[in-house]
C-alpha cells in the first residue's frame, strides 16, 4: 500500500541519486533518470531518460507524472525552476565535500523511507574511507597531483575530489581551489602553473569527453613536469569519480588509492 509520507515517482535528474536508490532497494520508485547514468548499467535499460545534465525534456518529465524531481548543482537551477513552475515538487541539492556527499545521501534514504538501510550503507563506506586513509597515511611519500576535470579552459580542484585524493594518500596540487563553488571560479588560466607545481601524477576526468593523455603530454613544456617524464598521466571515469554520491566513496578513491601507491611505492 502507498505510503503517503514518501514519494513513489521520482525522477532523478542526476546519475548519483539513481546510485544511491538502487544501493537502497527503493529503484521502484525511480520514473525517470539522466541520459549519463551508468551506475548501475541495468537502469538504463529499466528507466527512460529524460534529462542531461545542463539540461532535460521538461514535457517527458511532465509526462511521467513525478510527484519529485531531484537534481544536483546549481548548473539545474533553470530546470529546477521550470518543473517548479509546471507544478512538480523539486529537490536540488548542491553537495560539494565529502561530508556533504554523507549528509545528502543520508537524507534522500530519509526521504523515500529507508534510513536504517542508509546509515548502514554509509557505516561501511565510512570504515572502507578509514581503511584507505590508513594504507594512504603509511605510503613512503605523498604523490602530488594534478586531477583535470575538463581541458579547455582547464579546470581542477572540485572538492571532494581534492579531499578524497587526500584521503587516498596523494596531494592536491591546487588545493586553494577546492574552496571555490562554480567551475568557473577553479580555471586554471597558464598551464605554466601546473608546470611550476611539478605533479608525480595527472590523472584525467573529462566529465563527458573521451580522456586524451597524448594530448595532454603535449603541452608546450609539458614535458618537464615529473608526472610526464615518469610516465604517470592515467584516466579516472568521470562517472566514478565526479558523482558526488556512492561511486566516489567508494570505486572512485579505491582508483586513486592505486594510481597513487604505485607512484608512491615507486624507486
Amino acid at each position: 500500500m502507498r505510503d503517503p509520507r514518501f514519494p513513489e515517482r521520482i525522477v532523478c535528474m542526476t546519475e548519483e541519486t539513481t546510485e544511491w536508490f538502487y544501493l537502497l532497494g527503493e529503484e521502484h520508485r525511480i520514473v525517470g533518470i539522466s541520459g549519463f547514468t551508468a551506475r548501475p548499467w541495468r537502469a538504463r535499460r529499466e528507466k527512460p531518460r529524460v534529462s542531461a545534465f545542463t539540461s532535460a525534456n521538461i514535457e517527458k518529465i511532465l509526462d511521467l507524472r513525478p510527484d519529485l524531481a531531484i537534481g544536483f548543482s546549481d548548473l539545474q537551477a533553470d530546470i529546477a525552476r521550470d518543473l517548479a513552475r509546471a507544478g512538480v515538487n523539486v529537490l536540488l541539492t548542491n553537495q560539494r565535500s565529502v561530508q556533504e556527499i554523507f549528509d545528502t545521501l543520508l537524507r534522500l534514504a530519509a526521504l523515500v523511507g529507508a534510513e536504517a538501510r542508509g546509515r548502514a550503507l554509509l557505516a561501511d563506506i565510512s570504515a572502507s574511507l578509514d581503511a584507505v586513509r590508513a594504507t594512504g597515511a603509511a605510503f613512503p611519500r605523498r604523490p602530488r597531483v594534478y586531477f583535470e576535470e575538463w581541458p579547455d579552459p582547464m579546470i581542477s580542484g572540485i572538492r571532494w575530489v581534492s579531499e578524497l585524493i587526500g584521503i587516498a594518500g596523494g596531494e592536491d596540487c591546487f588545493p586553494e581551489l577546492a574552496q571555490a563553488q562554480g567551475a568557473k571560479d577553479r580555471i586554471i588560466a597558464n598551464p605554466e602553473e601546473v608546470v611550476a607545481r611539478n605533479p608525480d601524477v595527472i590523472i584525467g576526468s573529462w566529465c563527458g569527453r573521451k580522456f586524451r593523455p597524448e594530448k595532454v603530454i603535449a603541452r608546450p613544456g609539458w614535458d618537464r613536469i615529473s608526472a610526464v617524464r615518469d610516465g604517470a598521466v592515467h584516466e579516472i571515469k568521470s562517472t566514478l569519480i565526479l558523482q558526488p554520491g556512492p561511486a566516489c566513496l567508494t570505486d572512485g578513491v579505491q582508483a586513486l588509492h592505486g594510481l597513487l601507491g604505485q607512484v608512491a611505492r615507486a624507486t
